[in-house]
C-alpha cells in the first residue's frame, strides 16, 4: 500500500469544472474526495471527516483560500495544504508557503497535480509505523526521526512537513553543497525537475527560523544549491 492510497483529499475550488476535474482524476488514483465551494462549507466538512490533504483554492467567493489553510493548519497540525492560486506573484505564494506544503499555479496540468499531492502526503502520511531510529544530529541541530521533532541548542524549533524533510536532506548530506534539482527530486519528489522558487523560499523559511536560535546555519553556492555551514 502507498503512503496515499485510501488518503482523504478536501478540495476547495469555486468553479465547478476544475472542481470535477480535479475530483474525477483524484478517485482515479485511489483518493478519497471530498468537495466544497466556500470556506464555510469547507471548515464543516474538515470538522466532520479530517482530511489527510487539502487542495485550496486562493480566491473563494467567501474569503481567502490562505487563511482557510492556516485555520484548518490550526485545527489539525498535520494535515497537508497545497495551494491552487491563478496568480503567479511571489507575495503571494510566499505567504501561503509560510505554513503550507506546497503550491500549484493555473492553469494546470492534471498529472502534475496528482504527482503533487501524492509527494506531499508521502512526507506528511507515512505508509508504516517507523522503528525508533537515533536523533540526526550536525552542531547543534538535532532532528528526531521518530517523531520528527527538531531542535536547536535545545530549544525546539517549529517546522511544517516540508521544512522538515528539506533540513533532513541537508542534514543528511552533512557539509555538502546540494544542487536545486537534487533538492525538488528528493524533497518535493518532481521527477523532471523546472524551474522553481519553491525551493529558494523554504530555505528563506528554514534561515528565518533556524537563525533566530544561534549563528546562520545554511550556505548558498550562487546558481549551484545549498548546505550546512
Amino acid at each position: 500500500m502507498t503512503a496515499h492510497e485510501g488518503a482523504t483529499v478536501l478540495v476547495v475550488e469555486d468553479e465547478p469544472s476544475i472542481a470535477d476535474v480535479l475530483t474525477i482524476a483524484l478517485r482515479y488514483h485511489r483518493f478519497e474526495v471530498m468537495t466544497a465551494g466556500t470556506v464555510r462549507q469547507a471548515l464543516a466538512m474538515a470538522e466532520r471527516t479530517r482530511p489527510d490533504a487539502a487542495l485550496l483554492d486562493v480566491m473563494l467567493p467567501d474569503g481567502d483560500g490562505r487563511a482557510l489553510g492556516r485555520e484548518l493548519r490550526v485545527r489539525q497540525p498535520d494535515l497537508a495544504v497545497v495551494f491552487l492560486t491563478a496568480r503567479d506573484a511571489p507575495t503571494e505564494i510566499v505567504g501561503a508557503l509560510s505554513f503550507g506544503d506546497d503550491y500549484i499555479t493555473k492553469p494546470f496540468n492534471i498529472d502534475e497535480v496528482i504527482a503533487r499531492i501524492t509527494a506531499v502526503l508521502r512526507r506528511t502520511r507515512p505508509a508504516d509505523v517507523l522503528p525508533e531510529r537515533p536523533p540526526l544530529r550536525y552542531g547543534d541541530l538535532e532532528l528526531d526521526e521518530t517523531t520528527y521533532s527538531v531542535h536547536r541548542a535545545g530549544r525546539t524549533v517549529e517546522l511544517t512537513p516540508t521544512e522538515y524533510a528539506l533540513l533532513r536532506f541537508l542534514v543528511r548530506n552533512g557539509g555538502r553543497i546540494v544542487p536545486k534539482e537534487q533538492l525538488l527530486r528528493h524533497v518535493w519528489q518532481y521527477e523532471h525537475p523546472a524551474e522553481s522558487t519553491v525551493v529558494e523560499t523554504y530555505i528563506s523559511y528554514l534561515r528565518r527560523k533556524l537563525d533566530a536560535l544561534g549563528a546562520p546555519v545554511i550556505t548558498t553556492r550562487r546558481g549551484v544549491g545549498y548546505g550546512l555551514a
